[in-house]
């Protein structure tokens, strides 16, 4: 009887002790909050595919670097920014992601320049609308641990901040600014010394800067949408008036658009800008048919509906209209 009761004792105590043991799970990566909060204004556009879809934004990604010390080093040089490099990547994906952005390269032009050489092109010399620029900011790992009676965990954690701004090309205001963090841990241990035992893992690297723009990139694209926007008259010939942009800014035959003329241009004192008072509708006009291929090349023919152009027709100047949405 005494024997049992001892050897229901030992069991126990060891359960006891086992029970103190830190917990030890099937070695894995995880990216903590790399889901964007999306709003719900991009997530019914993404249950609407079939609607018609919004007039295309000119968007350029002008520069994304890393200006944190991590990934730094005397044999690293200012062109190999391998951190500034990915950023320029997921952020790119994003945008095009949602087809609502005509996404220029800025990143790697010098390339597409060289290539446009071989066969004499000219230069691209398409302006964005939106310049997006970002720096990493935080990029770091830590690694923490639990250690028990028989066991112990390690746990590799990398972190990562990202700061963007939005500037608007024509004024070059800063128009808005976001942060995002993410991080991501893998986790590996062992009891009675039997487990996984972690070495360097690199890949949370690349998962904590991918969830830190995700987490702000749907805030970027939102800020985008509810910006204005504008197109340009470019002559008139036959009884058309000739818009700048066509099928790849999503402008569809029917479309009616608003012809405006600027306001003055004045100095404001407080912030020594100029700055544009409000405009006044000249008349209406209706896309009638679209011929190019590309961003650069496409124009619009429209029929004009409402207002007086006769000014500007006989004049063939149109250097103070714009055309906005309707």
């Amino acid at each position: 009887m005494k024997k049992k009761i001892v050897f229901w004792g030992v069991i126990l105590s060891m359960g006891a002790m086992l029970s103190s043991c830190a917990t030890v799970d099937k070695p894995e990566i995880k990216a903590i909050d790399d889901k964007p909060k999306i709003s719900k204004t991009v997530q019914h556009e993404k249950t609407t595919i079939a609607s018609k879809k919004g007039l295309k934004r000119k968007v350029a990604i002008a520069r994304f670097t890393n200006e944190t010390k991590y990934g730094q080093s005397f044999f690293i040089d200012d062109s190999n920014d391998r951190i500034g490099k990915q950023a320029v990547d997921i952020l790119s994906s994003k945008l095009v992601e949602t087809e609502k952005f005509i996404l220029l390269e800025r990143a790697d032009l010098d390339k597409i320049t060289k290539e446009l050489a071989m066969e004499n092109y000219e230069p691209l010399k398409n302006m964005a609308d939106y310049l997006i620029v970002g720096s990493v900011t935080e990029f770091g790992r830590k690694d923490q641990g639990e250690v028990g009676i028989f066991s112990r965990t390690k746990r590799q954690i990398a972190f990562a901040k990202v700061n963007v701004r939005l500037i608007e090309v024509r004024s070059g205001q800063i128009l808005y600014s976001e942060e995002g963090e993410g991080e991501a841990f893998s986790e590996a241990g062992t009891v009675f010394g039997v487990g996984e035992r972690a070495g360097y893992d690199s890949a949370i690297n690349d998962k904590a800067l991918y969830a830190a723009i995700t987490n702000l990139a749907s805030n970027v694209i939102e800020n985008l949408l509810d910006r204005p926007w504008r197109s340009y008259l470019l002559g008139y010939e036959d009884g058309k008036l000739i818009m700048a942009g066509g099928n790849s800014q999503n402008i569809k035959t029917g479309d009616i658009f608003q012809v405006m003329k600027e306001g003055k241009k004045v100095k404001n004192p407080q912030t020594n800008m100029m700055i544009t008072l409000p405009g006044t509708q000249v008349g209406k006009i209706k896309a009638v048919m679209s011929v190019g291929s590309t961003p650069d090349s496409e124009v619009t023919l429209c029929d004009i509906v409402e207002g007086d152009f006769s000014e500007y027709t006989s004049s063939k100047k149109f250097d103070q209209l714009f055309i906005q949405e309707n």
